[in-house]
């Protein structure tokens, strides 16, 4: 039967396409958003080696979905559709990290967090509180700028100096006690510290009596890190040797069980 295998033949041939298309325009807003979030369709040519006609057939249908925009100047910029879709998937990344996090306060006693890097800000996506009646709260989805805090240091310190430097002259560092970090070359220098131990600290640089202790989380599909944070009383030079273990092995296990639900999908 002639018809129906050529009718088979051509309906493989456009799932392989369409499916070759998902795959570039994903590309595509990925290499946006490494460079900023708004871009040339020369510069996406360059970086993704696709064809200018390609790149510009799949930005057009981007666009029409509201993912894209075009500016003014005819670069192309993300979309506001993807705030909704970004906003789903941390709350949905701040559950699945829920479990992991209530361990860490099983283990150590105190509030345990959880954070991602959206462009310029922390932004919180999941607590667990701890039991004491004397804890720290941050309320989920609240935003702060990286320089004063743990999780900042911990997402930022596989970063480039210059973006780093970038980043901080964007955001001016403000001083939230008189124990934060105002300077790049200070705050360069703590990210030393950073991939020197393997860990982060907030010693009352966000908030005066509170210290915070930090690690990202490897291979995180995107950039995320798990905190704890307690009175300074309590989270002392000695205890930090004793938690800082536990907020690794921790890390590792959500790093693990998020590559498998990747693989999974």
């Amino acid at each position: 039967m002639p018809t129906s295998s050529a009718s088979t033949t051509d309906s493989a041939k456009s799932a392989t396409g369409g499916v070759q298309s998902l795959e570039r325009a994903f590309d595509l807003l990925e290499r946006m958003a490494d460079a900023g979030g708004e871009v040339g369709l020369s510069e996406l040519s360059a970086s993704s080696g696709l064809p200018l006609p390609t790149i510009h057939r799949l930005m057009r249908t981007l666009v029409a979905c509201g993912y894209v925009r075009q500016q003014p100047n005819r670069r192309y910029a993300l979309g506001p559709r993807l705030i909704r879709l970004g906003e789903s998937a941390s709350r949905l990344l701040g559950t699945w990290a829920r479990p992991y996090l209530a361990r860490l306060v099983e283990e150590t006693g105190e509030t345990a967090n959880m954070a991602l890097l959206d462009g310029d800000e922390i932004v919180y996506v999941a607590q667990v509180p701890s039991k004491h009646s004397m804890r720290m709260f941050t309320e989920v989805g609240r935003r702060v700028l990286p320089h004063s805090t743990g999780v900042g240091k911990a997402l930022l310190a596989n970063t480039p100096d210059d973006e780093v430097r970038a980043l901080l002259a964007r955001t001016g560092m403000p001083a939230a006690t008189e124990k934060t970090i105002t300077t790049a070359d200070g705050f360069l220098a703590a990210l030393d510290d950073v991939r020197r131990l393997g860990y982060a600290v907030d010693d009352n640089e966000q908030e005066i009596g509170v210290r915070c202790l930090a690690v990202s989380v490897p291979n995180s599909p995107t950039a995320a890190a798990i905190s704890i944070s307690g009175p300074a009383g309590r989270v002392t030079e000695t205890v930090t040797e004793r938690i800082v273990p536990i907020l690794q092995q921790v890390a590792g296990e959500l790093s693990e069980a998020l590559a498998t639900s990747q693989n999974h999908g």
